[in-house]
């Protein structure tokens, strides 16, 4: 099914609870990102209907993560950039303070990289790794890291270019779970709990670790 009924949009998802019956049902990952028929339409409203937004893609007006977008119901997630080639603008799907999915103008150059998490790693032969990321990318690489840590990607040269590592004094944000765009710094890892304890401005919080992410 192409839609699914407005009451059962993702919370995250910050568009008005109330208003028609339907909206789109994005083609995968329905609570982890935000299709680009609604950024466009309904957040950054620079599209009046879908039809207006199935001809900017079509005209190549829009990329996502420097790529042509082929169809709007697929999702972006978190900091992705989406990008409008006439205006030459560019947004990054951030999380606010309230945990529901926002877009941050940023620069040009920005919009050239982005974070994101290790998932899982798979020893592949000739001293290769296979890394999977949260967004759903995978990277073979020589590159050393460990689950949890994050990783910089660069679109323009399609490689990792940096390693933020999961470790105590490190920036992080919080997306998922009650705490949700809290962002604040690692003090400790309870690995034997799974969990982290964040200082949020004066207040300590306690987390799941799969629930963090180390950022820049």
């Amino acid at each position: 099914m192409a839609h699914m009924k407005r009451h059962k949009v993702p919370k995250n998802w910050p568009i008005p609870r109330k208003g028609s019956a339907f909206v789109v049902k994005p083609n995968f990952s329905v609570n982890k990102g935000i299709p680009i028929l609604v950024i466009l339409r309904d957040v950054l409203k620079i599209a009046e209907n879908r039809r207006e937004v199935k001809e900017a893609i079509r005209s190549k007006n829009v990329l996502h993560n420097n790529k042509v977008i082929s169809d709007e119901k697929n999702n972006a997630v978190l900091f992705d950039v989406i990008s409008i080639v006439p205006a030459k603008k560019h947004y990054k799907i951030g999380l606010s303070e309230f945990g529901k999915f926002s877009l941050e103008e940023i620069s040009e150059k920005e919009a050239e990289k982005k974070v994101s998490k290790v998932i899982n790693k798979k020893m592949l032969k000739g001293k290769k790794t296979q890394i999977n990321l949260s967004d759903g990318r995978n990277f073979v690489t020589s590159v050393k890291c460990s689950t949890g840590d994050s990783v910089l990607i660069n679109f323009k040269d399609k490689k990792i270019e940096k390693i933020l590592p999961m470790k105590e004094k490190e920036k992080v944000i919080v997306f998922a779970g009650k705490h949700a765009g809290k962002q604040g710094v690692l003090r400790k890892l309870k690995l034997m709990r799974k969990m982290a304890s964040v200082s949020v401005g004066d207040e300590n919080i306690n987390v799941l670790i799969k629930q963090i992410m180390v950022v820049e």
